[in-house]
């Protein structure tokens, strides 16, 4: 028999699952969860009991759902010697490009999560859900690092994801081709960038004002200096 808890995980998946239907033309709203809810037959009276936190958490959801979606694929990546990547710097390349392959069909609803998040006052949860994403890709690729690399690598990745991330939703060609190409350059570009330790250290000192605020600063410092490199 499914208890309580496992019974509002599934509703609260479905949920979220059937908001994708309805983001791209009515945004992360209260509207949307509400047509949603619809789809499941479910109340919307209800809506408050399965998701609490409303549409930022109908987002948390969304957004862990992906990560889990990306990390199982990976993982049958790895079971498979013909496309196993070989190394760090691969596995990292392979699990950034597959969380973006399977978020292919759902572009708009990336788009529309993207324009939620831009909003000021949205920066915390922005900021939570990029750690998120990184921290899954660094463990599912095996690093287990807790010293000072730990914040470094973390950072470094959320600037190489967010610039691949938006290369990405501007390609329209519906290949990935040109989104690969795009990560290698930045990857490689990452790696000739010594003289980004110091700065980044100092940054990684006020890490006790929250990870994930360090985690985003040290991602937008690396972007700026891509940035005037040229892409």
């Amino acid at each position: 028999m499914m208890n309580s808890e496992n019974a509002d995980y599934h509703e609260r998946v479905e949920l979220v699952r059937a908001c994708l239907m309805h983001v791209p033309f009515d945004g992360w709203s209260k509207q949307t969860l509400e047509l949603a809810a619809g789809d499941c037959d479910i109340e919307i009276s209800q809506i408050a009991r399965i998701l609490p936190g409303g549409v930022n958490q109908a987002i948390e959801v969304y957004a862990r759902l992906a990560d889990e979606d990306m990390v199982t694929a990976f993982n049958e990546m790895m079971l498979d010697a013909s496309v196993k990547p070989e190394g760090m710097t691969a596995k990292i390349k392979a699990l950034v490009l597959i969380r973006l392959e399977q978020a292919s069909p759902h572009k708009e609803v990336v788009r529309a999560t993207l324009r939620y998040l831009r909003n000021p006052k949205q920066a915390k949860l922005g900021q939570q859900l990029l750690f998120q994403t990184i921290d899954q890709m660094w463990r599912a690729a095996g690093d287990d690092a807790t010293d000072f690399s730990f914040y470094t690598k973390r950072g470094l990745l959320a600037a190489v994801y967010s610039a691949t991330l938006l290369y990405f939703m501007a390609d329209n060609t519906g290949s990935m081709d040109g989104t690969s190409a795009f990560l290698d350059r930045r990857l490689k570009e990452v790696l000739k960038l010594p003289k980004l330790s110091k700065p980044m250290q100092k940054q990684a000192s006020v890490i006790a004002s929250g990870l994930g605020k360090t985690v985003s600063s040290i991602a937008k410092n690396i972007s700026q200096q891509m940035a005037r490199r040229g892409y």
